[in-house]
């Protein structure tokens, strides 16, 4: 080992190089800090090895060489099993603080810091809202929620990733609350823009200047202004955020909106609507996708196919994750 500044820096740890969290690592890197990762896809890491981070076998191997290490991971159970489990985190010799970026509940986060706690390690529950485009750019929201100490030890490695941070308090789980409040809300009126904007489509309006209408007036909200511009009017269906895992989220709320005794009438209809798209094969691709059912139906299109080909086009080869 030589002696230059970056290799005499404490290691961050990083699990989990999907979508998102390859983006979130690769800013790490960028920013300076030497990083540790591990991922169950060989290929995933070997993209961050590339870029000059360690490869770790296990999560218990980050956890022995990195004080600090983030988790991005798909579903809650695999977030137990990396931070819990017989090779998890929490059995490691060096690590001082977990931050879950992952979107899991507020009972997993409370089980898991309660667990962490008893070893001595601190924990955040850090959940994140931007898509790729925002972990890449480092603009993504991120609610905090734990000690309030740890949420300050966090934050300068979070305004990496985003320039919008929302500590929420010192209750675990309080942040997964919020994200699930959040995405709750966005897969609902998605779905109920996607419903309007096709009913106009069939009775005649251009598609793109119903956008401007919506957007000037009280209808508009996330999809009407980012999503359905940037992703189904040009039929491009770039993969930011995949319908398995919106439909996990809205899933998580709707238990714990039961758990609290909150009664749900609209949320429930976005949910079987995204439960539909899976059994056709949408979970991997972008929610966006889904729009293509309720198109069938009415027997009509939102939006035109770009005809340039885009194998000269470098901006919508960059839009396609591949």
């Amino acid at each position: 080992m030589g002696g230059s500044n970056r290799e005499t820096k404490v290691a961050t740890g990083f699990i989990g190089l999907g979508n998102m969290g390859a983006r979130m690592a690769l800013r790490l890197l960028e920013a300076g800090h030497p990083l540790v990762v591990h991922d169950v896809n060989p290929e995933s890491a070997d993209v961050l090895k590339q870029a000059g981070a360690e490869i770790a076998e296990s999560p218990l191997v980050v956890a022995s060489r990195a004080e600090t290490v983030f988790c991005s991971l798909p579903t809650p159970g695999i977030v137990q099993n990396v931070i819990l489990g017989k090779n998890g985190l929490v059995h490691g010799s060096a690590i001082k603080l977990v931050i879950d970026l992952s979107t899991t509940g507020p009972r997993v986060a409370a089980l898991i810091h309660a667990a962490l706690g008893q070893g001595g390690i601190d924990f955040i529950d850090a959940p994140v809202s931007g898509g790729t485009s925002g972990a890449a750019a480092g603009t993504l929201t991120i609610m905090l929620s734990g000690k309030e100490a740890a949420a300050a030890a966090a934050e300068p490695f979070l305004k990496i990733f985003g320039n919008k941070l929302h500590y929420l308090g010192e209750r675990p789980g309080l942040a997964q609350s919020m994200k699930l409040a959040n995405n709750m809300l966005c897969a609902a009126v998605t779905v109920a823009s996607f419903e309007s904007l096709i009913m106009g489509v069939k009775a005649g309006l251009d598609p793109k200047v119903m956008l401007d209408v919506i957007n000037s007036s009280s209808g508009r909200n996330f999809a009407t202004m980012v999503r359905i511009p940037e992703c189904i009017l040009d039929r491009s269906f770039p993969v930011r955020f995949s319908t398995e895992l919106l439909h996990k989220d809205v899933k998580l709320g709707l238990e714990e909106a039961e758990n609290l005794g909150v009664p749900m009438w609209v949320i429930p209809m976005a949910r079987q609507y995204l439960a539909f798209a899976l059994t056709q094969g949408d979970g991997a691709l972008d929610y966006a996708h889904t729009i293509k059912h309720l198109e069938a139906w009415a027997g009509v299109q939102f939006g035109t196919e770009k005809t340039c080909d885009t194998r000269s086009n470098p901006q919508q080869q960059k839009n396609n994750p591949g």
